[in-house]
């Protein structure tokens, strides 16, 4: 997740820099949305990982 947020970015810095602003945009809410997801997606596998083994 965290690889297409970062690529996604990229995108978004490279069209806003040629001017394309729809794509410049849209491309960095695609990046948001997929930062957000990974690190929820990371903390929720962190405490699952952290759980005592079942008895």
């Amino acid at each position: 997740m965290i690889n297409l947020a970062i690529t996604f970015l990229v995108i978004a810095i490279i069209a806003a820099l040629l001017g394309i602003t729809g794509v410049a945009g849209i491309a960095m809410e695609m990046a948001w949305i997929l930062f957000v997801i990974g690190i929820v997606l990371a903390i929720v596998f962190w405490v699952i990982g952290r759980r005592p083994p079942p008895v």
